[in-house]
């Protein structure tokens, strides 16, 4: 069995590819959102034409990552949301609940201190993981049935 997985959230650690390298040996689709983050922000720009107004700028770019978020959400059996330590992370909150209002197994990630801010999100969340490699031995389980040595 393939499994189809998309890493969302928090762009400025490696936690992506800490999950994928630990993953390397199993019979997994990763994919994920553009985590170039001038990129991200400026594609709409880049694209349709300039916007005088930030808002409009935002909003351009916002819609055009849409198209690869839902899609990349709405193709995976499993959704991994990253909540990192810095940044509010609102984008993450949004993938999390679009993700569990399409019925997707969610796991969430995220150290102690975001524990009571995301009391909810964890809640619609099938496992809430501390660490990368905790999403490794979730995704060999599914996958394997195997625990960790």
């Amino acid at each position: 069995m393939t499994l189809n997985v998309y890493l969302s959230g928090e762009i400025h650690t490696d936690w992506r590819e800490q999950i994928i390298e630990g993953a390397r040996d199993l019979d997994i689709r990763f994919s994920a959102p553009v985590t170039d983050h001038d990129a991200s922000d400026d594609c709409g720009v880049a694209i349709l034409g300039a916007e005088p107004d930030k808002f409009w700028h935002d909003n351009k770019g916002a819609r055009l990552n849409a198209i690869r978020t839902r899609t990349g959400i709405e193709q995976a059996d499993v959704v991994v949301v990253r909540f990192g330590e810095k940044y509010r992370q609102w984008n993450a909150a949004f993938d999390a609940g679009y993700a569990a209002a399409l019925g997707k197994a969610l796991v969430v990630l995220h150290g102690p201190e975001h524990q009571h801010a995301l009391k909810e999100v964890d809640a619609a969340a099938l496992a809430v993981a501390q660490h990368p490699a905790q999403v490794v031995a979730i995704l060999r389980y599914v996958l394997t049935g195997a625990l960790p040595a």
